[in-house]
């Protein structure tokens, strides 16, 4: 049997049984689009994840205060040192440190032209401009002061500008953050969120400032961003020496860029082929329905099996006619599917152009194939006995 033959044969067969055919491919396409919906989602999220991580730079070390190790009864009697802005500076010295931040968190009041409202408070360094790539409207960022002596200035972001000043120049005027005066010298572009922090709902005051705002002893976190050119271990081995010889003890805990990009993408991995694998239960489901009607088929096609084997047809050529059927039903049910999502997918993006979807090739072809894979598994058992019909039995049936 030709080649064309066998394509007619099939696609005759499947036209044949219209509603049967329709239903089938329906279940493949439903299957097919959500898996690949929940692999786009989980996909998206990662890159979405990536990005605000990496929006910063990729070479930055966090240091954070207290040792994040189990200890046993020993471990009640230590102590740990704050991690202070003196740490801070001695660390903007050592080699291969481009920018150091020192940064403190908090909420307060602010108040300002007789308006007031609550927003978040950054304690940071002369450097957090650069190193976080926050852009200056108007004015200047807080000036390179020492970190214990800084002057009361403030920084706003546009939201807090917006709100606080209207169309009306802020450069010069007083803001209360609290019971604190500080003096406003800029105010900042817009920078979006980041991992659902409003960078522009945020006053930037100088760290030592905001460590008396908010009676805390410790910092919460030092930022290094470090030349390219050195290695993470590198500049890890020295910011350890540095503090280990200030404090006494390791009683710290860095956490490098790597680190965190690295464990992100594995979770965010893992959760994108979860999402995958719950796609493809659905797709399980039809190929149990290929085998059903399958098998269906042959009961009903005994004379047809019956006149082709008379006809000389060999049972290597009935097999490959209702496994092609089967492929067939797995072919053009992913096509449905994938051209169903792409098509959402399109439409979310004009809509919400910020969710994050993100289709990748790979994913388009691997479900494909997989359907492809599932059809012709689940037609297996259906054109096997279609081969052991015996074309004098089938005939004498009929």
């Amino acid at each position: 049997m030709r080649m064309e033959d066998s394509v007619t044969w099939i696609l005759r067969a499947l036209w044949m049984q219209k509603m049967r055919s329709l239903l089938t491919i329906l279940g493949f396409a439903i299957g097919i689009a959500a898996m690949v919906l929940l692999s786009s989602l989980g996909e998206g999220l990662r890159r979405y994840v990536l990005n605000e991580f990496t929006q910063f730079g990729s070479h930055i070390v966090a240091i954070t205060p207290g040792k994040t190790e189990t200890y046993g009864m020993s471990g009640i009697l230590s102590t740990t040192r704050p991690l202070s802005l003196d740490d801070a500076e001695a660390l903007a010295r050592l080699p291969g440190v481009e920018k150091t931040v020192p940064v403190v968190m908090g909420t307060s009041q602010i108040k300002a032209r007789g308006l007031s409202r609550y927003t978040n408070v950054a304690g940071v360094s002369a450097d957090a401009d650069k190193a976080w790539q926050l852009t200056v409207a108007a004015g200047t960022f807080l000036p390179g002061e020492d970190f214990n002596r800084a002057r009361a200035f403030a920084v706003l972001g546009s939201t807090v500008k917006d709100e606080l000043f209207g169309t009306h120049n802020p450069l010069g005027d007083y803001v209360h953050v609290g019971s604190n005066r500080f003096r406003v010298i800029g105010y900042l572009e817009s920078k979006g969120d980041f991992l659902g922090t409003d960078l522009d709902d945020m006053i930037y005051v100088p760290a030592v400032k905001a460590l008396q705002m908010f009676n805390r002893s410790s910092l919460m976190e030092v930022d290094i961003f470090y030349n390219p050119s050195v290695s993470t271990e590198d500049i890890s081995a020295r910011i350890k020496q540095l503090l280990i010889r200030r404090h006494g003890f390791e009683d710290f805990t860095l956490i490098t860029q790597d680190q965190m990009l690295e464990t992100m993408d594995n979770i965010l991995r893992i959760l994108k082929y979860a999402g995958g694998g719950l796609g493809a239960i659905s797709l399980l489901v039809g190929g149990v329905g290929i085998t059903t009607i399958l098998m269906i088929t042959v009961t009903e096609r005994v004379s047809e099996v019956g006149l082709l084997r008379a006809l000389g047809g060999t049972r290597r050529q009935i097999r490959n006619l209702f496994l092609g059927e089967a492929v067939a039903l797995g072919f053009v049910g992913g096509l449905c599917g994938i051209f169903a999502i792409v098509v959402f997918v399109v439409v979310v993006k004009l809509f919400l152009p910020g969710l994050p979807l993100g289709i990748e090739p790979g994913i388009i072809f691997a479900t494909l194939l997989l359907s492809m894979t599932i059809g012709l598994v689940a037609g297996l058992k259906p054109a096997l006995d279609a081969t052991q019909l015996s074309p004098i039995d089938a005939l004498r049936a009929e």
